[in-house]
């Protein structure tokens, strides 16, 4: 089995469009991370004196200075909370900040809910696609039957190839993933940002689960197509579960349906849990008092445990219909 694997590794890295895709999942979260790094560089010093001044400039209208007596006249009515300093919150909802006029400041924790989660997006949606193209070319030119004259027994050479593009999708997704996180940390430590204690933790180990979510996807998008033997009816139906499985959730009525959608599943698996809306029962919308113990709230988790069982067992599932499949169809 593994001279197998090392054989459709080898030929993995030999296919020219994979290559492309595993060079894409390198340039575009570096060009996403440089645009972060450049977006939120700290001003010049000639750019700073200037900031400066419109901010002193703007702080001393008349308007300004008006708009801050009333708050802290009445700070109850500017939505000041009873315990906290009316002056000092009055000041900084008031005056002019200087991050008003200048670039924004790099912030590892937007980021973290940010652009972090927009490059396992991407490690993600690449890797389906290699999964896709690896497998598609083989149905395509026809070499699926020449490897089997090698290998007769098909679940082996299946299972070779799905270990192969996952484990080397999982392998690139990580080094991309934590790479970005460390450069992103080093790029605020050189700017002397405050950061987050275990914030660059919690950086990795989102790595880590998305290099995770992106081998599922090479896994789905591998076994999709070698169940529908072309890449272009697996584009297709991935393309068509994306638009209709809401609609499709929706119809079949279940309790708490935000819970089965696919993307907040995938949300708490990246994100080590997600919060969605669900229409709240239709005990709440009553003049009535609700029933004690009755959440209202409208609100639904997901831990990062049930994310992983959903979407574990709808990789699995589309993989056995895959292998089944394999085993039993002709190949031409």
């Amino acid at each position: 089995m593994m001279r197998l694997i090392r054989v459709e590794l080898t030929r993995l890295r030999w296919r020219r469009a994979v290559v492309a895709l595993l060079g894409l999942a390198i340039v575009v979260p570096a060009v996403l991370g440089f645009s972060r790094a450049w977006d939120t560089r700290p001003p010049s010093a000639e750019r700073q004196a200037s900031i400066d001044a419109m901010v002193e400039r703007d702080t001393q209208r008349k308007g300004t200075q008006r708009q801050l007596a009333e708050c802290v006249a009445n700070p109850a009515d500017w939505g000041v909370e009873a315990g906290d300093d009316p002056v000092a919150t009055c000041e900084e909802w008031v005056l002019p900040q200087p991050e008003w006029y200048g670039p924004p400041v790099l912030d590892l924790t937007e980021e973290h809910e940010g652009s972090a989660v927009g490059v396992i997006l991407i490690l993600g949606l690449l890797a389906m696609l290699i999964g896709t193209t690896f497998a598609g070319h083989d149905w395509a030119s026809g070499s699926m039957s020449n490897q089997l004259l090698f290998e007769p027994r098909r679940h082996r050479v299946w299972l070779a190839k799905a270990i192969a593009v996952s484990v080397t999708a999982l392998a690139v997704a990580a080094v991309v993933a934590s790479g970005w996180w460390l450069t992103m940390y080093a790029v605020a430590t050189r700017r002397d940002l405050a950061i987050p204690d275990g914030l660059l933790r919690d950086g990795l180990e989102q790595g880590l689960r998305g290099a995770a979510v992106a081998a599922v996807a090479a896994l789905v998008g591998y076994a999709l197509t070698m169940l529908f033997r072309s890449t272009v009816a697996t584009l297709g139906v991935v393309f068509a579960v994306s638009l209709v499985s809401g609609l499709l959730i929706a119809a079949l009525g279940l309790d708490g349906e935000g819970r089965w959608m696919p993307n907040n599943n995938l949300a708490a698996v990246v994100q080590n849990g997600s919060t969605y809306w669900d229409p709240p029962p239709a005990e709440c919308d009553t003049p009535r008092e609700p029933p004690a113990g009755l959440d209202c709230s409208g609100e639904g988790h997901v831990s990062m445990a049930q994310g992983a069982g959903y979407l574990g067992v709808l990789a699995l599932g589309i993989g056995a219909a895959s292998l089944g499949s394999h085993r039993r169809r002709d190949v031409p």
